[in-house]
């Protein structure tokens, strides 16, 4: 009888957050275990990392090479905020395998290049399956020419090509731990599922039915490590487990590699893109030039005529003189795109109503995109409010009409306004973020507005 143990270390859901990297990949690389692997599990670049909007993504494909990963799997913060070339050039520096299976391109009809659906790996004389499955956020992928759907019917039979081959079969997902758990229940022959997307902390592991599933929280906070323990060919244990990063040993390589990483950030992002002759005044909870000149253009980009944002999305003023890309990128950092939805009068009129509420003005929001403290005064285009009523386009509201409506791609997502996260009919502006808005704004606005 022979017993073998493998321990695969994970992450998920770094957010370009490296206060715990070099400490976590030091545990792994010092790691005493004789049978290791390494995978990711997506959303370790979020451009509102500094280093990672210089470096367009590449710097976070380098620290996981320099971390030894073995496999990956994308998120949707890089298959939606990343366009494809962007993405191309990013998996095409790595030296691991990247795993999705449900990424193809609309025109092709073919998986990028950089990208495989599985990978059999060979390890201790064990043969075991990793299947790749990303975040099935359509409207924004289909936007950037890629399909990202899936079935629980596909999945099975992917699980079924494979089952009969090889000694187990792990299930990379970016997901979200409710589909795991469907996924665990629904399909059969996967060992365990290693999660992501929702930044659950699954200190032990959950079970469902045969499947084990495991996710690390976020930003690296903890890390995972899942022991696999097999006599002969038969896995007899499956052990998940969080692992807290805090006083491990920092490795020094990824150390040095990201400190370099954020010198040429700094470098990069240094050059003026425009200079203000008056500076550029931000408030939360009030009314300024500065804050509703954006929401103006936001209006504008869309090719609206009425539009809305929250004043809190802009994070600080910026002074007289000249403004750098970093400047426009630490004021917005927020990977938001620009969208229009379409709502009834009736809709809208209950949308901006929640809007001036206090749960949403002081809402210290996490998540959704926003990087910000608090969301702030909601500002308007083309709607005033009056003691009467509201009016758009100084006309008074109706009810039953249709109106498109220029707004944040947050807004789209949750509990913030549900008839415009429930609006049947919504069109996403990618890849452009608005700090993208602000940079044009600032570069062509300073002569035509009074900043104050």
């Amino acid at each position: 009888m022979i017993t073998t143990t493998i321990s695969i270390y994970h992450t998920n859901d770094i957010h370009s957050g490296f206060n715990h990297w070099a400490n976590i990949v030091g545990h792994i690389k010092n790691s005493q275990k004789e049978h290791v692997r390494y995978v990711d599990l997506g959303d370790h670049a979020d451009r509102a990392n500094p280093m990672t909007e210089a470096t367009g993504g590449i710097g976070n494909i380098q620290l996981l090479n320099e971390a030894n990963v073995d496999f990956a799997t994308i998120g949707n913060n890089e298959g939606v905020t990343f366009s494809q070339k962007m993405l191309d050039d990013m998996y095409s520096e790595a030296d691991f395998n990247v795993i999705v299976a449900n990424l193809i391109d609309r025109k092709t009809g073919l998986r990028p290049s950089w990208a495989v659906p599985h990978h059999i790996d060979t390890i201790a004389g064990l043969q075991i399956a990793y299947i790749g499955y990303t975040s099935a956020m359509t409207h924004f992928y289909e936007q950037l020419g890629w399909d990202v759907s899936y079935t629980i019917e596909g999945i099975q039979a992917h699980v079924d090509q494979l089952k009969e081959k090889v000694d187990a079969v792990i299930l990379l997902s970016h997901l979200g731990l409710p589909k795991d758990e469907q996924i665990a229940n629904e399909v059969e022959g996967i060992t365990a599922i290693i999660g992501a997307h929702t930044h659950h902390s699954l200190q032990d592991g959950l079970k469902v039915k045969d499947t084990w599933i495991t996710q690390a929280g976020k930003h690296g906070n903890v890390f995972g490590e899942l022991t696999l323990v097999f006599e002969n060919k038969d896995v007899i244990s499956v052990q998940p487990t969080l692992i807290d990063p805090t006083n491990r040993i920092e490795d020094k390589g990824s150390k040095q590699l990201l400190e370099s990483l954020n010198l040429e950030a700094k470098e990069a992002l240094s050059q003026p893109i425009v200079s203000l002759v008056k500076p550029f005044d931000v408030k939360w909870f009030e009314p300024s030039v500065a804050t509703q000149a954006l929401c103006d253009a936001l209006t504008e980009w869309c090719d609206e005529e009425i539009g809305m944002m929250n004043a809190g999305v802009l994070m600080e003023s910026l002074p007289k003189g000249d403004v750098t890309y970093g400047d426009v990128h630490r004021i917005c950092p927020h990977p938001i795109n620009p969208c229009i939805v379409e709502l009834t009068g009736k809709q809208l009129i209950e949308t901006i109503r929640r809007a001036q509420t206090d749960d949403i003005v002081k809402l210290e929001l996490k998540g959704f995109g926003f990087r910000g403290k608090v969301l702030g005064l909601m500002l308007f285009t083309g709607i005033t409010i009056t003691t009467t009523g509201i009016l758009v386009n100084e006309k008074p509201i109706i009810e039953t009409k249709l109106y498109r409506l220029a707004t944040l791609d947050m807004y789209t997502f949750g509990f913030l306004f549900p008839h415009i996260a429930n609006a049947e009919r919504k069109h996403y502006l990618l890849p452009e973020f608005l700090r993208d808005i602000l940079a044009k704004l600032l570069q062509t606005g300073t002569n035509k507005l009074t900043f104050s």
